[in-house]
């Protein structure tokens, strides 16, 4: 556990400082060529659920097969030949840079006031209609991906990399890459995604809510409202369509005072979402850059709890 310790370690770093340069090959883009070849050759006829278990369980088995004996192998060339090759393998499946690079590709223009290039930069990180999105919009959109995508995108994989290394941690990629291309609630995807994007919310369930209740302990939230914030938090988040989205937009809202959730279109059908947080000032630019160092914050906080729990751990084993 150690050593899964000191790979997160590295790989943190090394993300902070690449991301994901894409001229290098990426685990992920090879996950989404089987998944999408599986797709169609699966996605038809009958027992489409089914058809879409034996998708995930396939995409997950090579996935952790491959992803495991190349960790093993590695290890048996030199303990810090493993340690190197398994943080290069987990900062492929974290994306702290990438997400803060791509919210700043929206605020830039917002800030010249080219709403145009806003909503075209936003279009390529959000899954709603974009086209007609004020400004106050593209923000709300901005801070909830930011906040959606701190614990799906960075915190989730370092708790499993935590668990099992390497490849737990691309298993959970794995998953989050069939849910996101597959788990969609639509005639096409409703019977064959379903189990995507159940297993997604199962895998998400203790990162998403373990990142939000570390964001609010450390927040700078005055003592005499802690209390009103964390009953805040867990009713909140339950408002959410998602079992854990709404945790990470919750705890966004309540620190920075602004109310997330509202009127959004997919393909020109209207969704209300329910509301988070309390309107204490209207959203504007600056809220995109406090919810980017909201992130930040929480990857060095969720990485201190990992290191307190391994240490922990392996005391406790050495006790024993």
């Amino acid at each position: 556990m150690i050593g899964h310790l000191i790979s997160i370690t590295f790989a943190i770093i090394l993300d902070k400082l690449i991301g994901d340069p894409p001229s290098l090959p990426h685990p992920v883009k090879g996950m989404g060529k089987l998944i999408s070849f599986l797709d169609q050759r699966f996605n038809h006829g009958k027992n489409r659920r089914v058809k879409g278990l034996w998708m995930l369980v396939m995409v997950l088995l090579i996935t952790f097969l491959a992803s495991f004996f190349l960790v093993y192998i590695s290890y048996q060339l030199h303990w810090w030949v493993g340690v190197i090759v398994e943080a290069l393998l987990i900062a492929t499946t974290i994306a702290q840079k990438s997400l803060k690079d791509a919210a700043l590709e929206v605020y830039e223009p917002l800030e010249v006031n080219n709403l145009a290039l806003a909503r075209l930069k936003l279009s390529y990180i959000v899954g709603r209609d974009t086209e007609r999105l004020g400004e106050a919009e593209i923000v709300r959109a901005t801070v909830e991906t930011v906040a959606e995508n701190t614990s799906d995108g960075i915190t989730a994989p370092l708790f499993w990399a935590f668990i099992g290394g390497a490849p737990l941690s691309l298993v959970y990629r794995a998953i989050n890459t069939c849910d996101s291309m597959v788990g969609y609630k639509n005639e096409k995807y409703r019977d064959f995604g379903y189990f995507s994007a159940k297993c997604d919310d199962l895998v998400n369930y203790f990162p998403s809510r373990i990142t939000a209740m570390l964001i609010l302990l450390f927040s700078h939230c005055p003592f005499y409202r802690k209390r009103e914030a964390w009953k805040s938090l867990f009713q909140d988040a339950k408002k959410h369509p998602s079992p854990n989205s709404g945790w990470g937009e919750a705890v966004t809202a309540i620190i920075l005072g602004v109310q997330l959730g509202g009127i959004n279109y997919y393909r020109g059908k209207k969704s209300d979402r329910a509301r988070m947080g309390k309107a204490l000032q209207p959203l504007n630019n600056s809220h995109i850059i406090a919810a980017t160092k909201i992130a930040e914050k929480a990857v060095i906080w969720f990485y201190l709890f990992l290191c307190i729990g391994g240490i922990g751990f392996e005391l406790a084993y050495a006790w024993s």
